[in-house]
Formats: structure tokens, sequence, C-alpha cells
């Protein structure tokens, strides 16, 4: 397990807050997160009605519903299964640094999503660079003849060299 980055937690509860256009509570990363209503709230501030209802308090078991609805809506908006985390590993504290993972892979699926319109958080995602070649241009790069990095090798070879470009010893 990675260790715990506190400035990437400090930023993603700062990017939260920018979201929910709303403080959040003080807190540790952890403690603010783990009833999962900051988080389904967060989600439906980013995808309208992904998550309709979710308890605000409760016993520990209807809190715990509330993160497994939330990693539900975040696979469903496009989060890779192998960057969610599982309700233990925020509400047991087991693996707070996986909790971030997703909450950086949700940020950067909402740039995927043009309706959504709040800050971006992480690096921009890569988009299609299709390339249309016609034939005429497909056929002139087949017929072209192109040199060596250099330009050209005037007859080096690599005979009389062994391995790693040691020469062989007869």
């Amino acid at each position: 397990m990675a260790p715990r980055n506190p400035e990437q937690e400090k930023e993603i509860l700062e990017w939260i807050s920018a979201v929910l256009e709303d403080p959040l509570p003080e807190g540790d990363f952890a403690d603010v997160l783990k009833n999962g209503v900051v988080l389904c709230k967060l989600m439906n501030k980013i995808k309208p009605n992904s998550i309709p209802k979710f308890k605000e308090k409760g016993p520990a078991f209807l809190l715990m519903e509330n993160i497994q609805s939330f990693v539900g809506a975040a696979k469903k908006y496009g989060v890779p299964d192998e960057e969610v985390f599982q309700t233990p590993d925020l509400f047991e504290a087991r693996n707070i640094p996986q909790v971030t993972l997703c909450l950086f892979s949700l940020g950067r699926t909402t740039q995927k999503y043009p309706d959504y319109a709040g800050p971006a958080i992480g690096p921009k995602m890569a988009t299609k660079n299709q390339r249309n070649f016609t034939e005429e241009d497909i056929a002139k790069g087949r017929n072209s003849q192109i040199g060596l990095q250099a330009g050209s090798n005037k007859g080096a070879s690599q005979a009389g060299l062994g391995g790693m470009g040691n020469t062989r010893h007869m």
C-alpha cells in the first residue's frame, strides 16, 4: 500500500469544496469523507441525480451504503475499476491512498463531459488525434526512400562486432 500524501489529500479536499461551492468540515481527509455524505453530494453536483437518496446520519452500516453508492456512481460515470476503492478502504481507513486515487480519477473523468463546467483537477486528459491520409499520400510514403538518421552509413556494417558492441577476438 502506498503511503498517504497530505498535499494530494489537501488538493482533493480543496477541489471538492470548490465543486460543492461550500466549505467542508474541518478535520483529517479520511474523517471528512468517512460517512460518504460529502462524496454523495460531490457526485450529485458533478452529475445531478446520480445518487438520488443517501443518509446524512445513522448507524455505520447505513453510512457505509453512502460510500457504496458513491463508488457505483463513479464507476458508471467512467472512473476505471482499477482506480476505485472498496468501502472499508475509506470507512475503516484501510487504504486512504486508493481513495485519493479514485477522487483524482473522478476529477480527470469530468473533463470528458462537455456539460461539466466545474473546476478541474489533475492533468488534462489526452484527446484522440486521428489523421486521415489519402491513398496518394500513402503511396508517396511507400515509394519514398528514407535514408538512415544521419543520411547514409557509407558502407559500414556490424561485421566483426560481438555482443554489446565489443569486437570479437579470434
